[in-house]
């Protein structure tokens, strides 16, 4: 068995949020901190670096996965989705919006994972009941809001996208 030599650099090209990216980055290089510093991306954060609390949770390929937990060269190829690719440059997510509405988050620290993991379960599941949003966000801690204006927030959105798309058909 061969061993990968770690103190080389290896090149890795995504496309985060739309846009085709490459850095440099030793082989032990965690997708998160790859993110934040190779791209400069900031908005995905470090919370137990164990993959319990959920606040590195990004997409990749379309599924959430724990940044803290996958390697850079892991994702070589890959699409991501981070936190910031949630918004137009313009204007807030309606799941962003509806967070600030609900006071869903107090330090913030939390919230991208929350957001991320909300908008691909919100993808899946249009019309959840609060005991499968309670579920969905299960993998996600928070030490600050009690969790009532996120779950508020995420019926909220499923509401809203259900009565849009009522009008459209």
């Amino acid at each position: 068995m061969s061993q990968l030599p770690f103190s080389e650099k290896i090149s890795v090209e995504v496309n985060v949020n739309g846009e085709k990216r490459s850095a440099d980055c030793e082989y032990r290089t965690t997708l998160g901190d790859f993110l934040r510093h190779g791209l400069g991306l900031t908005g995905t954060h470090y919370g137990c670096e164990h993959g319990v609390c959920g606040a590195c949770t990004i997409h990749v390929d379309g599924e959430p996965v724990r940044s803290c937990l996958m390697f850079a060269y892991q994702a070589n190829g890959k699409e991501i989705q981070t936190v910031e690719g949630l918004a137009s440059k313009e204007e807030l997510s309606d799941l962003q919006a509806a967070f600030r509405k609900h006071h869903a988050l107090q330090c913030g620290f939390c919230t991208p994972g929350f957001l991320m993991t909300s908008s691909k379960f919100l993808d899946n599941n249009p019309n959840p009941t609060e005991q499968q949003v309670r579920e969905a966000i299960s993998g996600n801690i928070c030490r600050c809001t009690g969790y009532k204006g996120i779950v508020e927030a995420i019926l909220d959105v499923a509401n809203q996208r259900n009565i849009r798309g009522a009008r459209v058909c």
